[in-house]
């Protein structure tokens, strides 16, 4: 992309843009300002390409000497957000190599199908990494940031001046897994210099971005969202980065005061956390602006905003940059927005027909859920996604019939603004009627006891589906069931067969190292889970009084199941 007007905060005008991130991480060379925070270190930018230029000569020392493929070799890393994670992007871009984040959250046979399968010459991590990655019985040699080795290595190439280029824009630079939440093997997006070159000063234009910014990453550096909403954007604007190894909710507010950040990311349940914590009349004691990320609901968004004076900006976007939806001033609180490129549409995805509007009666009920809501396509395709790392089966399925299907659920309202509705994976069909797990779980965050709610089906024991959920509670409270009835007849918006069957209370949701539920895990135990987590449930499907689940009922449930040949569905 050349021609962009990007105007940093200084006041400078960027006549045309580098055309690959290499080129983008030159540019800031000779700049004494500061560029990245870590705790109490301060590197300038001018530090960060020096930094970078000895990984990028250091990369070429990581071949196996066996090792007979061509080009340079693709580079692992499996850190915390630390400065070496973002040195070795910056020392892989010059490098004209490929990083491949590593979703620390992995663990066995997984972890290391995830290092074959992307030609991982070697991983970068630290000694508890390396540990993670002996027990997962991966071949492929492991550096520790923390060795003498790796010591010995940076010393070696200490003071090296950056490559002159040329950069070549379609060189792969990045393998990112996409989440896997909701089962089957993880697929690597492919993302070349120049798509995220091209990217990089459009997203910081968006989202105001400029040098006088600080903007804080609380999302791990192997997901897309630290990469491309704050890492690239600070860049390219020589903004501030400052890089917690952790998100913590407990030290966020401390954190981005401490900084003066005046922007920040999430995903997930991110903000459920924050906003769990103490309030104090100091809360709007900060300089956040603004953020950006997805997941927050429209109650936790008026909140934040009153608390602490900064508007989360909610988007969408698939990781592979098939469908892109954005907000205007004018979108309604919890919506997704409008699309910003191609045919956007939601359908039915059986007869690739377009979806009805979606339609709510006077207390807020959704009318038509089951014919409204369908799968988030483009059907103009997605000119920019650059494919899965050798996975063309993958590929076929994304794009078939010339169409991106997201694997998304959404509806769209008679405004014409999308809404999320989950994952294609999280359809209930209860009854003969099917509904997405995202609206009950709207209903459930209601409870004033409940702080994060994951819905999922499991099996009725003769047809179909039951809705189970999986609650968090906020501290210092109990879920009293027999209040419940009286909760869930106040939500007039509550479907028909929406009211769980199953209610199981944990002590910390399980998440991906992106924040997202793991529900395919939860989905997984049900209600069979041993251990101390309570499950209650409605004995009676057609009365809405829940008690207490013991053995004898897990029992009964599971001979219910094998009788009716559907033991199997809970790997029975």
């Amino acid at each position: 992309m050349t021609g962009v007007d990007v105007r940093t905060g200084g006041g400078e005008t960027a006549a045309a843009t580098p055309a690959t991130m290499a080129e983008i991480l030159l540019a800031r060379r000779g700049d004494q300002a500061p560029g990245l925070l870590h705790e109490d270190q301060v590197w300038t930018w001018d530090e960060v390409v020096g930094e970078a230029a000895v990984r990028a000569a250091a990369a070429g020392e990581l071949r196996p000497a066996d090792d007979t493929a061509e080009g340079p070799a693709h580079i692992g890393v499996l850190l915390d957000n630390v400065p070496e994670y973002l040195f070795w992007l910056g020392g892989a871009a010059l490098a004209q190599t490929a990083l491949v984040g590593i979703n620390p959250t992995r663990r066995g046979e997984e972890l290391a199908a995830d290092i074959a399968f992307t030609d991982i010459a070697v991983v970068v991590t630290d000694d508890a990494g390396a540990e993670i990655l002996k027990e997962c019985g991966t071949d492929v040699p492991v550096l520790s940031v923390e060795s003498a080795e790796y010591a010995a290595l940076l010393a070696r190439h200490a003071g090296a001046e950056p490559p002159a280029g040329p950069f070549d824009p379609q060189a792969l630079y990045l393998l990112l897994f996409t989440s896997g939440t909701s089962g089957g093997a993880s697929k690597a997006v492919r993302f070349s210099q120049g798509k995220l070159a091209r990217s990089a000063p459009h997203v910081a234009k968006l989202h105001g971005i400029g040098r006088d910014d600080v903007c804080y990453c609380p999302m791990p550096l192997f997901h897309g969202n630290a990469l491309m909403v704050v890492w690239h954007p600070t860049m390219v604007s020589g903004a501030r980065m400052v890089l917690p190894r952790k998100f913590s909710a407990s030290k966020f507010l401390d954190d981005v005061r401490r900084h003066r950040a005046t922007f920040f990311s999430y995903v997930g349940k991110a903000i459920t956390y924050v906003l769990a914590q103490p309030e104090t009349p100091h809360d709007g004691d900060n300089a956040l602006v603004r953020a950006f990320g997805n997941e927050a609901s429209a109650a936790d968004i008026r909140e934040f905003r009153r608390r602490f004076g900064c508007e989360l900006v909610e988007g969408y976007g698939s990781s592979e940059g098939g469908v892109v939806l954005a907000r205007t001033p004018e979108t309604p609180d919890g919506a997704l927005g409008i699309p910003t490129i191609g045919d956007v549409a939601v359908v039915d995805p059986v007869t690739r027909e377009e979806c009805p509007r979606a339609r709510f009666g006077p207390d807020g009920q959704f009318l038509n859920a089951a014919e409204a809501i369908g799968e988030l396509v483009n059907r103009e395709g997605a000119p920019g996604f650059e494919g899965y790392y050798k996975n063309e089966e993958a590929m076929a399925e994304r794009l078939r019939d010339g169409w991106f299907w997201s694997n998304d659920l959404a509806y769209v309202d008679e405004d014409g603004w999308f809404w999320y509705a989950g994952r294609a994976a999280d359809w209930l069909r209860v009854d003969g009627e099917n509904f997405p797990a995202v609206p009950v779980e709207r209903v459930l965050v209601r409870h004033p006891d409940v702080m994060l709610a994951a819905v999922f089906p499991v099996p009725d024991p003769r047809t179909g589906d039951e809705v189970m959920a999986a609650l968090e509670l906020r501290d210092g409270t109990r879920l009293d069931p027999a209040a419940l009835p009286e909760f869930f007849a106040a939500q007039t918006d509550m479907g028909t067969k929406w009211l769980p069957r199953y209610l199981r209370v944990v002590d910390v949701m399980p998440f991906t190292g992106s924040n997202k539920v793991l529900k395919k895990e939860l989905r997984a135990e049900a209600w069979a889970r041993p251990g101390t987590d309570t499950v209650y449930w409605r004995p009676d499907p057609r009365s809405d009084t829940f008690r207490p689940m013991d053995e004898a009922d897990r029992d009964a449930l599971a001979a219910q199941l094998r009788t009716h040949g559907r033991g199997h569905l809970m790997g029975w």
